[in-house]
C-alpha cells in the first residue's frame, strides 16, 4: 500500500517542494524515514506513532512502514513534517480515503496530536501558490502569518483529528479569511520621538537626510552627547514597510522563528546586536545557514553601538552586504543567500575614554592609545559610510533653553521622510533600487540631474578635497537625497554643500 503526500521545506528564504511518500509492507513491525533527515525528523517517527495512537489504536499500522521524503538529495529539517507523514500513513493504510493531490500539509504535532505553531510557513504558502496548489493545512498559530496570502486556501487545525475528519467529510473545517495588508498597518507609538532630543539640530538634520535616502550614518562623539538616543529615535521617522518590503521581512523572521504574534511584520526592523556577537551571529551561518543580525535589519536599520569594541573581522564581513545588499553563506553541503539591504547605523566614542576633543573634560589617553583605538575601524569600511556627524555635548544652558522651544517632533520628520521615498519610489519605478543609496554609477548618470553651479562645486570638492570615486558618487547620491527633500527636480548648490558636510573630517582637511 502506497501513498504520496505534498509537503515544503526550506532552503535559505525560499520554499522547495517535498513529496512525502509511505509505503507499507508485509513483516517485521518497523518504521522508517529516509530522504537526508536530520535528527529533528528522524524524531517524527516516536511523534506521529503517538499522535496516531492516542487518536485511534487503528490509526498506526503494525507492519513494516518506510516514509521517503523527495528528493533524496535535499537535506530536511525540523519537526514541520510531522503532519504530512501523518497524514500519509492514513492514506496508505486505507484509514482516510481522500484526493489530496492539490493540498499541501506542514505542521509539528504533539503526542496528543496537538498541532504546535511551525517556523517557516509563509515561504511554503508562497510556493505552494505559485505551483498552482489550491489549499494548504497548517497549525492554528501559524494562521494569520499564512492568511496574508491571497489566491490559496488557508486551513488552520488545532490538531490531527480535525484535519481527519475534513478530508473523510464528517465535519468540514472554516476555511481561513485573507487578511488585506492595510488591517496591519497602524500608528505606533514609539518609546522614543525626535522631540525628545535636545539641541543637536545638525545632526538631527543628519538623521533626516540619511534616513529619507537609506544612507548608513556614523554619530561620534563623547559618552553622554546623546548618541544612542538619537539612534533609538529613528524608527520613530521610519517609513513604513510596502507590502512586498514586509513580506520580505516576514519570511526571514519565520525561518528564524521570531515571529512572535506569527503575523506579518510591518514595521522596520531595528536590530542592536552587543558588541560580543560573533561573525555567525552577525553575518549568519551554523552547520544549516541561518540568517544572521545583517538579515534580520533587511529593510531596516542595523545599529552598532561601540563600533570599534566589534572584532576586526566581524566588522570587515559587513562590507559585502553594505556593498551588494546580500550575504552569501557557504557551507559544506549548501551555499546560501540572505538578503541583507539594510540603514547601518554606528556610533562609537573619539577614544577609549571618550574625551578626546571635549572641552569640557580631560582626555585620558595617550596618544598610541587614540590612535589604535581609531584604527580599528578599516579604512575601506569607513568608507562604505556616506555620512559621517560629530554629535557634540549639548551644554546644560542649551538644554534649559531647548526646554522652552519645542523641538519637531518624530511625525512631523516622517511626513517630509515619506514624501521623499516616494520621490524616489517614483524615480526607480520598474528597477530593482528603491533608494537613493542603491544607486549604482550608471543609476547616478541616469537619474541625477545637476545644475551648472553644483556641478562647478563638485568639481572644486574633487580636486580640493581629494574625494575618491566612490567619495564623489557618494556626495551626488547624499545631494540627491537632500533636493528630494526639499522636492527639487534638479541637485543644486545648496544641495551639495550641505552633502560636502556630511563627509569625514579626515578628507576635508
Amino acid at each position: 500500500m502506497f501513498a504520496k503526500v505534498l509537503s515544503g521545506a526550506l532552503v535559505g528564504l525560499d520554499g522547495v517542494p517535498v513529496e512525502v511518500e509511505t509505503d507499507i509492507l508485509g513483516g517485521l513491525p518497523s518504521f522508517n524515514i529516509v530522504g537526508l533527515p536530520d535528527k529533528a525528523v528522524g524524531e517524527s517517527r516516536e511523534r506521529v506513532r503517538s499522535a496516531l495512537k492516542n487518536i485511534s489504536k487503528k490509526f498506526f499500522p503494525d507492519k513494516k512502514l518506510t516514509v521517503n521524503l523527495a528528493p533524496g538529495d535535499l537535506p530536511k529539517e525540523g519537526p514541520s513534517f510531522d503532519l504530512p507523514i501523518a497524514i500519509s500513513i492514513l492514506l496508505a493504510n486505507q484509514q482516510l480515503v481522500s484526493d489530496v493531490k492539490d493540498s499541501v500539509f506542514l505542521g509539528e504535532l504533539s503526542l496528543d496530536g496537538t498541532l504546535r505553531a511551525t517556523k517557516g510557513i509563509l515561504p511554503v504558502v508562497l510556493l505552494s501558490r505559485e505551483r498552482g496548489i489550491k489549499r494548504v493545512f497548517i497549525p492554528e498559530k501559524n494562521a494569520l502569518e499564512a492568511t496574508i496570502v491571497s489566491g490559496i486556501e488557508v486551513y488552520p487545525a488545532k490538531n490531527l483529528r480535525q484535519i481527519i475528519l475534513h478530508l473523510s467529510g464528517v465535519k468540514l473545517m472554516k476555511r481561513a479569511k485573507t487578511v488585506s495588508y492595510k488591517k496591519y498597518l497602524r500608528d505606533d507609538e514609539y518609546d522614543f520621538d525626535m522631540s525628545d532630543i535636545r539641541g543637536q539640530e545638525f545632526v538631527k538634520r543628519a538623521i533626516e537626510v540619511s534616513v529619507s535616502g537609506g544612507h548608513n550614518i556614523l554619530l561620534k562623539g563623547p559618552p553622554g552627547a546623546g548618541k544612542t538616543l538619537i539612534a533609538r529615535t529613528i524608527p520613530s521617522i521610519l517609513p513604513p514597510l510596502t507590502f512586498d518590503e514586509a513580506i520580505e521581512v516576514t519570511k526571514i523572521y519565520s525561518i528564524s522563528g521570531l515571529l512572535n504574534d506569527n503575523s506579518l511584520i510591518v514595521t522596520r526592523p531595528f536590530r542592536n546586536p552587543h558588541h560580543t556577537t560573533s561573525h555567525i551571529g552577525l553575518i549568519g551561518g551554523s552547520t544549516i545557514p541561518r540568517p544572521g543580525e545583517v538579515s534580520l535589519a533587511h529593510r531596516g536599520i542595523l545599529f552598532l553601538d561601540e563600533f570599534p569594541e566589534f572584532p576586526r573581522h566581524v566588522l570587515e564581513a559587513l562590507r559585502q552586504p553594505l556593498e551588494d545588499g546580500h550575504v552569501v553563506v557557504s557551507r559544506a553541503k549548501q551555499r546560501i543567500q540572505f538578503p541583507s539591504r539594510f540603514m547601518l547605523v554606528a556610533a562609537h566614542n573619539p577614544c577609549p575614554c571618550g574625551f578626546y576633543g571635549d572641552s569640557n573634560h580631560e582626555c585620558k589617553c595617550t596618544t598610541s592609545e587614540i590612535l589604535r583605538y581609531q584604527k580599528r575601524v578599516s579604512g575601506p569600511m569607513l568608507d562604505r559610510i556616506d555620512i559621517h556627524v560629530d554629535v557634540p555635548a549639548v551644554k546644560v544652558a542649551k538644554i534649559v533653553a531647548d526646554e522652552e522651544n519645542k523641538a519637531e517632533s518624530s511625525k512631523t520628520i516622517r511626513k517630509r521622510v515619506i514624501r521623499a521615498r516616494l520621490a524616489q519610489e517614483a524615480r526607480f519605478k520598474g528597477r530593482k533600487i528603491l533608494t537613493n543609496s542603491e544607486m549604482a554609477n550608471r543609476d547616478i548618470r541616469e537619474f541625477c540631474k545637476i545644475d551648472g553651479e553644483a556641478r562647478e562645486i563638485l568639481k572644486q570638492a574633487l580636486a580640493k578635497l581629494s574625494l575618491s570615486a566612490r567619495g564623489y558618487h557618494k556626495v551626488i547620491k547624499i545631494s540627491q537625497t537632500i533636493a528630494d527633500l526639499d522636492s527639487s527636480d534638479l541637485i543644486k548648490r545648496e544641495h551639495v554643500l550641505e552633502a560636502l558636510q556630511y563627509r569625514p573630517k579626515l578628507e576635508n582637511s
